[in-house]
């Protein structure tokens, strides 16, 4: 992770006094693994998972997250039913798409239903961490 992403990040959770919030939805195991380990490459993130979109919306109407990352193909529930239920529970929490092989249609309409960056998998450590800083630290 590049040093300007580290310290950004850290400045940001010491004016805050807390870790960021993030929630990694994917029916994957394997992948909500790898992006909660790629946030565990520093302190400034406190990590949680669903394996799916209702779990996801359970969580959000429980707690409070400072940034949902979201994959779009998922079984029972879409990423778009997922985006638009956290848009009504939760409209202010940024959502960063994260999917492998979504068509450009879906990609285009979670844009404009207000995600506010789409990534492609696989997606790299760097890549990540640098869009999560984007994301959460107004500098």
């Amino acid at each position: 992770m590049s040093s300007e992403n580290i310290t950004k990040l850290t400045r940001a959770v010491q004016k805050r006094g807390q870790p960021f919030r993030v929630l990694v939805v994917d029916d994957e195991k394997w992948v909500r693994e790898v992006f909660q380990d790629f946030c565990k490459v520093t302190d400034a993130f406190e990590v949680d998972q669903a394996r799916n979109g209702a779990e996801a919306v359970e969580k959000i109407r429980q707690s409070r997250y400072d940034l949902v990352t979201l994959d779009l193909i998922m079984p029972e529930m879409s990423g778009l039913e997922v985006l638009s239920a956290i848009q009504d529970v939760s409209p202010h929490v940024p959502v960063m798409v994260i999917t492998g092989n979504a068509t450009e249609k879906l990609v285009n309409e979670a844009g404009v239903m207000g995600a506010c960056r789409v990534l492609y998998k696989p997606v790299m450590l760097e890549h990540f961490l640098s869009e999560i800083t984007s994301a959460l630290v107004r500098d």
